[in-house]
This record gives structure tokens, C-alpha cells and sequence, in this order.
């Protein structure tokens, strides 16, 4: 299975001690402020077991994130083959969901970078997509910090949130392979 360092981070697999953070992440109104509702504990376990299978199985995934030098978990980023029926799909996106510890000090930016590189050359891939809720400044900061660019044309509604959601319109980022 894959793992890889950039210069400040290492991108690895999921271990059990990173259910606790990662529950505590779930748990804290600040990171899910822009998904629909807070992890239980049950919940995220749950997600870890299933990101941790999906990341043996295929070799790349939902990777672990911790900064080197100071072991511990800050939360993850990676690629992940969106669940739903869109304009844009099939697709496989890049995400990231990090511990307030680790906001604002490039960390999300540079582990993306690393799994975009990993993307485009080690898998071959002509396209990353990534999306999230029109409110998710941050994490749009962090697409257009990392070379998505975005048309407004192609924003979509979310179809696993419910109508009138608050977070049921999506923006939509895409990064082509530059060696496509």
C-alpha cells in the first residue's frame, strides 16, 4: 500500500490510535461545520474502518495525515470516487478534513499537492475534481491555492442533501493532468 511524505507531512495508513482524534474531529461543530451533521463516535469509527479498507484495497485513497516531527494525527486528505450521480461523475476527487490544529498553516495545501502528484503520475489520471458546499470558503481557498479553477456554470445541487439545505449547493473545482 502507499505511502508518501512531502516535506512537511506524511501521508499514511490508517492505525487504530487515530480513532479518538478522529472521532474528536467529528465531534467538534468547527470542522463539520459544513457537512450535514456531527459523527457519532459510532459513526466514525465506522468511517475509519471504510476509508482504511478502501485505502488496503486499492492503494490509494483517504490517506492518514501527520506532520513530520510531531507524530499524530491531524486528520486526512486524499482521493475518493464520489457515491452519487452528477454531471461530472464518474470522477475521482481530491479531499481533505483536518483537526483545527492544523488550520491556517498550509498543511491541507501541501499534503494535496502530494496527492494530486501521486494522482496525476503514479495513477495516470487526466482529471481530480473536488467539490464542497458554497459556504466552505476554506476549503475553495484551499482548490484555488492548489490550481483547481472553477466555473460557476458547473455548481450543482447536491443530490444526497435534502432541498432547502443549507449545504445543498456545490461548488465543483477540476484540475486537468498537466502532462495530459
Amino acid at each position: 500500500m502507499t505511502e508518501f511524505c512531502t516535506s512537511r507531512v506524511l501521508l499514511r495508513h490508517w492505525r487504530e490510535e487515530d480513532k479518538a482524534p478522529f472521532a474528536a474531529m467529528g465531534a467538534d461543530p468547527r470542522v463539520m461545520e459544513h457537512f450535514p451533521a456531527q459523527l457519532t463516535r459510532t459513526e466514525s469509527d465506522g468511517m475509519v474502518d471504510r476509508v482504511g479498507a478502501d485505502l488496503e484495497r486499492r492503494g490509494w485513497g483517504l490517506w492518514a495525515v501527520e506532520e513530520l516531527g510531531s507524530p499524530g494525527f491531524l486528520g486526512f486528505v486524499g482521493l475518493n470516487v464520489p457515491g452519487f450521480d452528477a454531471h461530472f461523475t464518474p470522477a475521482v476527487e481530491i479531499g481533505w478534513r483536518l483537526a483545527t490544529q492544523a488550520w491556517g498553516r498550509g498543511i491541507a495545501s501541501e499534503a494535496a499537492r502530494g496527492v494530486l502528484a501521486f494522482a496525476f503520475e503514479d495513477l495516470g489520471l487526466d482529471e481530480v475534481v473536488s467539490f464542497t458546499a458554497t459556504t466552505n470558503e476554506r476549503s475553495q481557498a484551499v482548490m484555488r491555492r492548489i490550481g483547481m479553477t472553477r466555473d460557476p456554470a458547473e455548481d450543482f445541487d447536491h443530490p444526497n442533501l435534502a432541498e432547502g439545505s443549507r449545504l445543498r449547493r456545490h461548488v465543483l473545482y477540476r484540475l486537468r493532468n498537466p502532462a495530459a
